[in-house]
């Protein structure tokens, strides 16, 4: 794995490419999002081909890389938002040149199925992205969430930024964050971008997973030693993850319950997934997790203010 560098820190103005590497754009839902963007105070571009598709994709995979490393390699873009989710970037990330990515140090910013692409970029180019707001939630978002992914991106958020949620068990550990989509993160495993959990505080949200799924899926994770070096687990939101046939079973229990023998802290109801306070957090940066106090204090700056 490349040794880790963060993007260029944003100034006011900046250009913010619109990107859909995985599935298709509803064009209501982005007009609310990218609305959101401007208010920020940024410009955005995006491609007349952004509303393609084809089936669950944004378009063909060949669509999706040249839009992706089309913005890598503009100049005139800043910065990359997703304008959604949805399966797709796992067809496209072998066709991605890393180099490139590394040496354009430009923010990323998405959540859920973006996860792919976020856990490709650490791994495969050294590069911080950002798991946050996408575009397709823009009339779904708190105005607190935009407010901190756009300080991040700037480089002007407050430190340490704080993810307050219930804590679970005693103890405090600090390492790496990673993760995201647990979904996404169990299909990385025996990928070129693998997940790397080791000595890691590991965040995981999903939607519309049935528990037995979910157990599955951590179950895979611990049969590859993805649990063995974790040094804390956040639990984000778990949105639509019941089931009517076994109703007694609460998705936050089940998880707390798998990760249990490996004795680490754990805090549970953090705002971030597919949630209005989908709070963004830098993919890689140092930072601290609390058990006690149910918290994770991010550290660092995800993005480089010297640059």
């Amino acid at each position: 794995m490349r040794s880790l560098i963060k993007p260029r820190a944003l100034e006011d103005g900046a250009t913010l490419g619109i990107a859909a590497p995985g599935g298709p754009v509803d064009p209501d839902r982005f007009a609310a999002g990218e609305a959101l963007l401007r208010d920020a105070g940024f410009a955005t571009v995006w491609r007349d081909d952004l509303f393609e598709r084809r089936a669950y994709l944004a378009g063909d995979d060949a669509r999706r890389i040249e839009e992706f490393m089309g913005f890598i390699d503009d100049p005139r873009v800043d910065a990359i938002v997703c304008a959604r989710g949805g399966y797709g970037c796992d067809r496209i990330l072998g066709a991605l040149d890393a180099d490139r990515v590394r040496a354009a140090a430009k923010p990323l910013v998405g959540y859920s199925d973006i996860t792919a692409l976020l856990l490709w970029q650490r791994r495969c180019a050294g590069l911080v992205g950002f798991h946050g707001p996408m575009l397709d939630r823009g009339d779904d978002v708190s105005a607190e969430a935009v407010a901190s992914l756009t300080d991040q991106l700037r480089g002007d958020a407050k430190l340490p930024i704080v993810l307050r949620g219930t804590g679970r068990g005693r103890g405090e550990a600090s390492g790496p964050l990673v993760g995201g989509s647990l979904t996404l993160v169990a299909a990385s495993i025996g990928t070129a971008w693998e997940i790397d959990t080791r000595g890691a505080i590991l965040l995981l949200e999903d939607t519309s997973e049935l528990p037995y799924r979910i157990d599955r899926m951590l179950q895979q994770l611990a049969g590859a030693s993805k649990l063995e070096g974790v040094v804390g687990v956040g639990i984000g939101a778990f949105t639509q993850c019941t089931d009517e046939r076994y109703p007694e079973i609460d998705v936050r229990e089940l998880i707390v319950e798998l990760v249990a023998p490996y004795g680490i802290p754990v805090v549970t109801d953090l705002a971030f997934g597919h949630v209005r306070e989908n709070c963004a957090w830098p993919m890689g940066v140092r930072a601290t997790i609390d058990a006690d106090r149910g918290e994770i204090r991010i550290l660092e700056q995800g993005v480089d203010t010297a640059a």
